[in-house]
């Protein structure tokens, strides 16, 4: 039985074992893009928010230098990747920015000038009182 357990374990009987990244390549080929940037986005997102402080596991964690790399780079991607998201895709992850760029602007002490703040050479200069349009 221990015999054909690592058999079994260790792929085909030829001695070869399969390629993880081919399994990895193929299973990615099936997901469409959009997936994929929304995918990256959400990871973009979340890491700002722990770094803003916005997280219920670490209330206490802020590092806004980290936070300000996080936007810039979801804003870039956002950006970038417009057209192939459509609005449909793109308008909840842009309010999610949006939502981030003023967090930021809350919780920085040296407030940035407009359009200097994370990922504002990419959205224009974001203000609170924009907040209820």
């Amino acid at each position: 039985m221990t015999d054909e357990l690592s058999t079994s374990q260790s792929g085909p009987s030829d001695g070869t074992r399969p390629d993880p990244l081919s399994t990895v390549s193929r299973d990615i080929a099936d997901v469409p893009s959009v997936e994929i940037i929304s995918t990256a986005a959400l990871h973009l997102m979340s890491a700002a928010a722990v770094n803003l402080g916005l997280a219920e596991d670490l209330p206490d964690h802020k590092d806004l230098d980290e936070a300000r790399s996080l936007i810039d780079a979801l804003a870039g991607l956002l950006d970038a990747s417009a057209p192939s998201l459509g609005h449909h895709h793109a308008a909840p992850l842009r309010d999610g920015l949006r939502s981030l760029q003023l967090a930021f602007r809350e919780s920085s002490s040296i407030p940035d000038d407009p359009g200097a703040g994370p990922g504002e050479k990419y959205t224009g200069p974001v203000h609170p009182s924009a907040a209820n349009r």
